[in-house]
């Protein structure tokens, strides 16, 4: 999906159809609400536009927040607005209605330019043209302790997806992935497997039984090598002599001795775990190992900066410290440790570490995390300030994928549903759902199919849901191939290709027939279709990755309307611009499912 790339030649139409009517609209009302003594600058009033339309409106302003101003109610302000509002061309009426002012859109215009676009643009309609702003998303991060569960997986889809979306609005933009192999987590999966397994304790190897030991070809070295991990967990926390062992590992590790084959496990592990995000079209364009920061001074720099910051603190056991009364932690974090009485650093000082660099070649920088990581991002915050840097990371936190039950998904505590599994039932699911339908496959069609058609559906049903709101996880919900889902996209992506391949002559470009594009299921279809730059430049700005995912089921939902009321290949003098509809509404879709992650499919 090529939508930063430059165009060929001059532009005819606007790559965003409401960019000029929106301004205009935004405008008139800008100058209506003054009028009525609630001032607002067009800039703000553009981003408030709902354009997402209805039966007998196109465009909206909600004006609660003004009528809260003026001390009136909203149905009385939206009455005033929609009487003295002066039109802008192309604005066929103004209605009020329950606090909203409902404008009606001459549908012929916002065809043409809308169509026009998608011709014009193809690949690249819904983006945006180069923007020279450099950002950084770092996201998934997690520890190379064993394979994905789908808990963890949420970090890597909203991240994923929000790269894509930054790309589209015409960001360069890297995404990192912090590599944790310093810490705790790390130094357990070397402690156990650096001891030959006879003198594994009996606990942990029960947990790995010997047909499960990993060799060099093992082809998943994340489940085998990370078998261990919750077992180990446990049996430390009853045995100090070994707890003693593993803080000693850390502590070599964080001077520069790791066991010789500390990196080996820590990327055989991680290995394993990218092979899963590829899965559902998960990868990276940076590895960040946070040994890096160690080995080349900027932690000790960092450490030396902290001990002169304005709330430096020498605690009794002589380990450093900040301070933090002033930056409204919690009370029992309100001393933030910079390193401990035996001089090793903690994760959150090779943070900054990280940060520093990261800030250094980017002028956007945004970290994924869940939301028990808040109290880490306000520390992050915190220490960066005490340096004097005035920037900060932009956080995105979201809520967890819970079980039924309510309970966290824990790879230490044994509670997961791991990606792969997640992934396997949901192929075998498509495979059954295509056989149902389709009995002229090849065995390797049905195969491709259902491994696309499972992925979307996981992908989509996580991205679904805004980052705020816990996904509750369900196998019926996860793998479900009708509603809200990213099959259903799919589908209706493949319904638009069967039309156009049935065609004797698909359009090749837009003729600019647009007064034939004169039903309802017609206009709705190319409203739908004109909003996606639009959210793209929204989700953007504000890292809203679940609008895209909304809008996509709403546009095939559109779609399927269109297609099931309007007449396409049977029909005489509007034959052409139907075509051309499909045509758009195909290459929307298509790009909509590239900003999610998602398969194009060209049949189903």
């Amino acid at each position: 999906m090529a939508l930063v790339s430059p165009p060929e030649g001059p532009s005819r139409w606007p790559a965003d159809p409401w960019a000029g009517l929106g301004r205009s609209v935004a405008q008139a009302f800008s100058v209506a609400l003054g009028a009525a003594g609630a001032a607002a600058p067009p800039e703000a009033l553009r981003d408030l536009l709902d354009t997402a339309g209805g039966d007998d409106w196109d465009v909206a302003l909600a004006v609660h927040r003004f009528a809260k101003t003026v001390g009136r109610s909203p149905d009385e302000l939206a009455s005033e607005i929609a009487r003295s509002l002066v039109r802008p061309a192309g604005i066929l009426s103004a209605v009020p209605k329950a606090g909203y002012v409902n404008l009606r859109v001459d549908p012929v215009p916002l065809a043409d330019a809308t169509l026009g676009a998608v011709f014009e643009r193809g690949e690249r309609y819904g983006g945006a043209e180069p923007t020279g702003l450099s950002v950084c998303v770092e996201h998934t991060s997690a520890n190379a302790t064993g394979p994905f569960h789908v808990g963890r997986v949420r970090n890597a889809i909203i991240g994923d997806t929000l790269t894509r979306i930054l790309r589209a609005a015409g960001h360069q933009v890297t995404s990192q992935y912090y590599v944790d192999d310093m810490g705790r987590q790390a130094a357990m999966i070397t402690w156990i497997w650096s001891k030959p397994r006879a003198e594994w304790p009996e606990e942990v190897r029960g947990a790995a039984p010997e047909e499960a030991l990993p060799g060099e070809s093992d082809p998943r070295p994340d489940r085998t090598l990370g078998r261990p991990y919750p077992a180990v967990a446990a049996y430390l926390k009853g045995h100090p002599d070994a707890d003693r062992e593993v803080t000693a590992l850390v502590q070599d590790l964080e001077q520069g001795r790791p066991p010789l084959e500390h990196h080996r496990l820590t990327e055989r592990i991680l290995r394993g775990m990218l092979a899963s995000l590829q899965r559902i079209n998960i990868g990276f364009d940076e590895f960040v190992w946070e040994s890096t920061f160690l080995t080349d001074g900027s932690v000790a720099e960092v450490v030396r900066r902290l001990r002169a910051a304005p709330h430096a603190i020498v605690e009794a056991n002589g380990a450093r410290a900040i301070d933090a009364a002033t930056y409204h932690l919690p009370k029992e974090d309100a001393r933030i440790i910079v390193t401990r009485a035996d001089g090793t650093t903690l994760y959150v000082t090779r943070d900054v570490a990280y940060h520093l660099a990261k800030m250094a070649r980017f002028p956007r920088v945004i970290d994924v995390l869940g939301q028990d990581h808040l109290l880490h991002a306000k520390t992050l915050i915190a220490l960066l300030t005490e340096l004097g840097e005035a920037r900060a990371p932009e956080f995105i936190l979201y809520q967890y994928v819970v079980l039924p039950d309510g309970g966290k998904m824990s790879t230490r505590q044994g509670t997961a549903v791991f990606l792969d599994d997640l992934l396997d039932e949901a192929v075998d699911r498509a495979r059954k759902e295509i056989l149902a339908r389709r009995d002229d496959l090849a065995v390797a069609d049905v195969d491709a199919i259902a491994a696309k058609l499972g992925a979307s559906a996981v992908r989509y049903h996580i991205a679904r849901v805004a980052p705020d709101k816990a996904v509750r996880f369900t196998w019926e919900d996860a793998l479900s191939f009708e509603g809200r889902t990213g099959p259903f996209v799919q589908y209706s992506y493949a319904r638009a290709s069967s039309i156009l391949r049935k065609a004797s002559a698909a359009p090749s470009g837009w003729t600019g027939r647009a007064q034939e594009i004169s039903t309802p299921p017609e206009q709705a279809l190319v409203r739908s279709i004109s909003r996606l730059p639009g959210l793209v430049a929204y989700a953007a700005r504000t890292a809203h990755v679940h609008t895209i995912a909304g809008y996509a089921h709403d546009l095939a939902e559109t779609f399927n309307r269109f297609y099931q009321d309007v007449p396409v290949l049977r029909a005489e003098v509007e034959r052409e611009s139907r075509l051309a509809l499909v045509h758009a509404a195909r290459q929307t879709l298509g790009n909509t499912l590239d900003l999610l992650g998602l398969d194009r499919l060209e049949a189903m």
